[in-house]
């Protein structure tokens, strides 16, 4: 681990500002051993009509309002910790504008996902944020890829269902649904668990209070807290477009 190499955003980070640093390497290390030696919940019977629960859940998460999402971050990579505030900015059907900002008022990143595409602008860090059907699983919101291939679904130990899919690249993606809500999206290579979403939900909101996202392979763990959340008209069809070069959809 400590010969990975951080991330544009760390190292951008450590050339300007080494006070906002501080060592993380032992939490870190003991945090992703831990999510690597967490064992797989187990399979009860298959679960009939894989296609029709699909649905079901896509129309049971999908966004409904225009909300603005104000939360705490706090990125942990390879011996490094960086924190700060946050705002997600969220419209039906599958708009979504996520802005992290550091403890000095200062941008660290700014993306807009539009469906299943990243907007970001120019120079920005590719691989701090998650995958976009992990980014929707951050939101509670279940948007599998299109093209991909649904493959199954199982009942699970503990009343949970999973559902799980196969990209083109063969990487597969599992939703844990607990209750009709998206509580984990994992994405596999092979047998292996190489980038995880968890969130932690409330019975009086629909929308994660906490949400984990992991990179298991690059020692990276952005975790997400909820401070305050209020629905709003909705937004001006520029933010949707962070690097400014396309036209409103």
């Amino acid at each position: 681990m400590i010969g990975t190499p951080p991330s544009p955003l760390v190292s951008l980070l450590q050339r300007t500002r080494p006070g906002h640093l501080r060592s993380a390497v032992v939490g870190l290390a003991l945090t992703t051993a831990a999510a690597c030696a967490t064992a797989p919940p187990a399979v009860v019977e298959p679960a009939p009509d894989p296609m029709q629960l699909a649905l079901a859940l896509e129309d049971r998460t999908a966004l409904q309002e225009p909300l603005r999402i104000v939360f705490d971050w706090r990125l942990n990579e390879s011996g490094s910790r960086i924190s700060g505030r946050g705002v997600a900015r969220i419209e039906p059907p599958y708009r979504a504008r996520l802005d992290l900002f550091l403890g000095s008022g200062e941008t660290a990143i700014r993306a807009a996902l539009v469906d299943g595409e990243y907007r970001l602008p120019p120079g920005a860090p590719q691989d701090l944020l998650p995958p976009p059907e992990l980014m929707w699983g951050v939101l509670g919101v279940f948007r599998a890829q299109y093209g991909v291939e649904l493959m199954g679904a199982e009942r699970l130990e503990g009343e949970a269902l999973r559902l799980r899919y196969r990209y083109p690249d063969d990487s597969l993606v599992h939703y844990r649904i607990v209750e009709g809500r998206v509580r984990q999206v994992e994405r596999l290579r092979g047998d292996h668990v190489v980038e995880r979403v968890q969130v932690e939900l409330v019975p009086e909101s629909r929308y994660p209070l906490e949400a984990t996202y992991r990179d298991l392979t690059a020692f990276r763990e952005l975790h997400l807290t909820r401070a305050s959340m209020e629905r709003v008209e909705s937004f001006p069809p520029d933010i949707w477009d962070p690097a400014g070069i396309r036209g409103a959809r």
